[in-house]
């Protein structure tokens, strides 16, 4: 029998799999996203909230069309094309929407508040989706986290237009469905991006809703034309290009490294910087109380991803082996 008779090739993963490396791709994901709130409330001021929503996602499958094809992209298969539209249902059509509409009657600190539940939704979903099982200190930091987060938002924020400190309002609904639905596409994304790759997944889950994008958007052009200034345009820039796309090659890149339930904290200074830009960008009140419940906030978050995570079971390697050629005399 010869040496070379028999091989086995190895499927490799699309990502790296060094835990550090994915809490730095994570931070700068949430770094992009946190201009959202802020610019989104900029925008809303000279765009409807039908458009925000739906031409953010119609000029980022624009882009994500033209990256899928000059790099010749190999189709997603099977199932992922069901599991794709889970991603776009959550990140494309729902999260962009729902906060469109919110940010209407409410300021952006506001926002942040509810947004501010997003990294515990995520590490929930996670758990549901996958095998990740957090210990106990684990969702006991996650917890202290988001309180954390929404004090500090709440304090942060101030009295909000609608009526004084601490009321529900009917916004409130649609930024906790924003806050589902986020989610849901975060941890099915994180999933999908170590099979297709980071950018891919958003990618092909932006051209997957576009058909749905683009007849929302020509709507909201009949019902209402747009009237914004150049500031207001460039808001709505950023949304597509930044918080619809190119924020999402980073954030998906460190989900799918994981693990994904600790990558998903980093997420608690989210609030923390969309308020600081809200204070910067918007002159909504800043303080000392804000430097404080900021600073808690970010321990909190540095102290949930140290919690050391019980490890999912490896999926067995697949390998193609072949037949060995019989020995000849």
């Amino acid at each position: 029998m010869r040496d070379n008779s028999s091989a086995t090739t190895l499927i490799r993963p699309v990502v790296s799999s060094k835990p550090v490396t994915g809490l730095w791709w994570g931070l700068l994901g949430v770094a992009a996203f946190s201009f959202t709130v802020p610019f989104t409330r900029v925008a809303v001021g000279g765009l409807s909230p039908l458009f925000i929503g739906s031409g953010r996602a119609v000029l980022a499958a624009i882009l994500a069309a033209f990256a899928l094809a000059l790099t010749r992209q190999r189709f997603p298969h099977g199932v992922q094309w069901a599991r794709l539209a889970v991603v776009a249902g959550g990140i494309v059509i729902g999260f962009p929407l729902l906060t469109s509409y919110a940010l209407t009657t409410v300021p952006a600190s506001h926002g942040a508040v509810v947004i501010a539940l997003l990294p515990a939704a995520t590490a929930t979903a996670v758990v549901l989706r996958t095998r990740e099982r957090p210990p106990r200190a684990f969702w006991a930091m996650t917890a202290v986290g988001a309180v954390a987060a929404i004090g500090f938002a709440f304090i942060s924020g101030g009295p909000d237009q609608a009526g004084g400190y601490g009321q529900f309002h009917s916004a409130d609904l649609l930024l906790l469905g924003a806050v589902a639905a986020a989610a849901i596409g975060y941890a099915e994304g994180g999933l999908l991006a170590r099979e297709l790759g980071s950018w891919q997944t958003v990618s092909w889950a932006l051209v997957i809703a576009s058909p749905l994008m683009v007849c929302l958007t020509l709507l909201s052009l009949a019902q209402q034309p747009p009237a914004a200034t150049p500031v207001q345009w460039a808001a709505f820039a950023y949304l597509g290009i930044v918080s619809m796309f190119l924020g999402f090659f980073a954030w998906y890149r460190g989900l799918a490294i994981g693990p994904m339930a600790q990558v998903s904290q980093i997420q608690l200074i989210q609030p923390v910087l969309s308020i600081c830009w809200a204070g910067l960008l918007l002159g909504e009140a800043l303080g000392w109380p804000t430097l404080i419940g900021g600073l808690a906030v970010i321990l909190c978050a540095g102290a949930a991803v140290r919690v050391r995570l019980r490890p999912a079971p490896a999926p067995p390697r697949i390998s193609a082996v072949m037949p060995l050629e019989p020995a000849k005399d």
